[in-house]
């Protein structure tokens, strides 16, 4: 397991906002006024496969009032490109958040990723509190979310 840490180069949603084209959504999600997980990740990867259902049960059990999660899809082997394989991949994964197709590394670079899958948490005003690599980090996410929905806007 792998500690939470902070690496990322972009501290904002600004990032995500101007981000396109989507899977899921026609553009980018409402993160205003919302807690918000940004989990970069691409849809072979077993570790990445491993984070989903933290994600599924984070989203019913808080809600998609308060609790946004925006997928950034970073391909790594060349079937990943093809986004008809990417639109498969998330509904036999049972993936219905917002997911932004980061063919060119933009986003990636932008948060300085440095591996699958990476979640970034940001607080309600778009701040970045958070940022776990690898998996196995459900606890300390829940934890995260947790302690940031109980902060006042």
């Amino acid at each position: 397991m792998i500690a939470p840490i902070l690496l990322a180069a972009a501290v904002s949603l600004a990032p995500i906002a101007g981000a396109g084209p989507w899977a899921n959504a026609k553009g980018p999600p409402p993160t205003s006024g919302r807690v918000t997980i940004v989990d970069v990740f691409t849809f072979d990867c077993i570790n990445c496969k491993h984070v989903t259902p933290e994600l599924q049960r984070l989203r019913a059990k808080y809600g998609r009032g308060d609790l946004a999660i925006v997928g950034v899809h970073a391909p790594e082997l060349p079937e990943e490109h093809v986004h008809a394989n990417v639109v498969r991949a998330l509904r036999e994964q049972d993936i219905t958040w917002p997911v932004v197709y980061d063919d060119d590394f933009k986003l990636w670079n932008a948060y300085g990723v440095s591996a699958w899958p990476t979640q970034f948490v940001f607080d309600r005003r778009g701040r970045l509190r958070a940022t776990y690599v690898g998996e196995g980090n459900d606890r300390e996410l829940e934890t995260t979310v947790r302690a940031l929905l109980s902060e006042h806007a």
